[in-house]
């Protein structure tokens, strides 16, 4: 079998290889080609194009990105069109994959959908289109199988996929020495994103709410990043924006850092979830240019921002969104939470019961590779 896989961001690109993985246990002669990250290249997946050159957040941020994110997706339906693939798995990056779907449709390719779009929260004009064009959606939040189920488009609560792989990697006391961090300090973990430009965005408010917190409160304070993005986005860009304040940048540990802290200041998103799967109490902030936020806020229909605040149905944990991200604020909230136990624990047991929520009794892989398989043994019969 000849698949196309395809994945736009960090996230992503981590749950496809798990997928790709998943498949070529049951399907050892399958050869996988597509939009590729670091991880579905080890799994051995064919790049087409770099997922790294979709990687935009923003109603206004994507449009300078416009005509090389289009040339890209040229490139991989081209590509499609050429090796006519059997089957084709679309992971996440919604605007992207929603409009690659209606191409392998028109080419019989049976398209399998991984990570839902919001369309709950936003953009529900897209549900036509994901039932005229998807062969079956992945969900990985517990909510979504009845919401999508209920708007027509074939769909599956797998769980998520991060509850069988987030771990960290050492004990605390091993982490704390091997980085020369006191162990007697909290700890406060930064959690700027994983996208170059969100990162920039949140690096203008992070170094000084950590100097408002450690003006007042003795702690630690890590910038928890993935690995090769000072190489790759150079060394300027993080030394520039931190200054002076005391923060050390650590690449590649994410899960060890979040285990470990007292705290962590986390981007909303993915990085909420394993930051709630690792037991850590947190604050969840965003920031998007003006204009984005003015454009977008006019079609989110949602309670919260927060994926764990959703999950979980009420506010576990805070929000400081956009106007309401600045310094003091942060500052306020985390100097709040260090010096309150009884409260972090109290956070603490709301989390294990986002954790629980997130759970399946079977490996959410194995479960999106049985459906894969089922879709594409009912293509052979055909």
């Amino acid at each position: 079998m000849r698949i196309l896989i395809s994945a736009g961001e960090a996230s992503g690109d981590l749950y496809a290889s798990a997928l790709a993985t998943a498949l070529r246990a049951v399907l050892p002669g399958a050869s996988f080609f597509g939009c590729t990250g670091p991880r579905m290249r080890a799994a051995g997946v064919e790049t087409v194009i770099d997922a790294a050159s979709l990687n935009v957040v923003g109603l206004v941020e994507v449009i300078r990105h416009i005509p090389r994110i289009h040339g890209q997706f040229r490139k991989l339906a081209a590509s499609a069109t050429e090796r006519r693939p059997d089957l084709a798995i679309l992971t996440d990056a919604p605007d992207f994959h929603l409009r690659l779907a209606p191409k392998l449709r028109a080419m019989g390719v049976p398209v399998v959908y991984l990570v839902a779009p919001q369309a709950w929260a936003w953009r529900k004009g897209r549900i036509p289109a994901m039932r005229r064009d998807l062969n079956h959606l992945l969900c990985i939040f517990p909510f979504e199988e009845a919401f999508f189920r209920g708007h027509g488009v074939p769909a599956t609560y797998i769980g998520h996929p991060l509850t069988r792989i987030v771990r960290p990697s050492m004990e605390r006391k091993e982490f704390l020495s091997k980085h020369g961090l006191p162990l007697d300090r909290p700890l406060v973990t930064l959690l700027p994103g994983s996208r170059p430009g969100e990162i920039a965005r949140h690096l203008t408010v992070l170094p000084a709410a950590v100097e408002r917190i450690a003006g007042r409160a003795p702690a630690s304070f890590v910038l928890a990043t993935p690995a090769g993005l000072r190489q790759r986005l150079g060394f300027t860009f993080f030394t520039e924006p931190i200054g002076r304040a005391p923060i050390q940048h650590i690449e590649g540990e994410t899960w060890d850092a979040i285990a470990h802290a007292d705290l962590a200041l986390a981007a909303s998103g993915t990085v909420t979830i394993e930051a709630a799967l690792l037991g850590a109490p947190m604050i969840a902030f965003y920031k998007v240019s003006p204009w984005s936020w003015w454009m977008g806020r006019y079609f989110v229909d949602v309670p919260f921002f927060s994926m764990v605040n959703l999950v979980a149905g009420k506010r576990v944990v805070p929000e400081l969104i956009q106007d309401d991200c600045t310094p003091d604020a942060l500052a306020s909230h985390a100097l709040e939470l260090l010096a309150n136990p009884a409260a972090r624990d109290t956070m603490k047991r709301d989390l294990l019961d986002v954790s629980n929520r997130l759970a399946t009794s079977r490996d959410p892989m194995e479960t999106a590779a049985g459906i894969v398989m089922g879709i594409a043994q009912g293509e052979m019969r055909k």
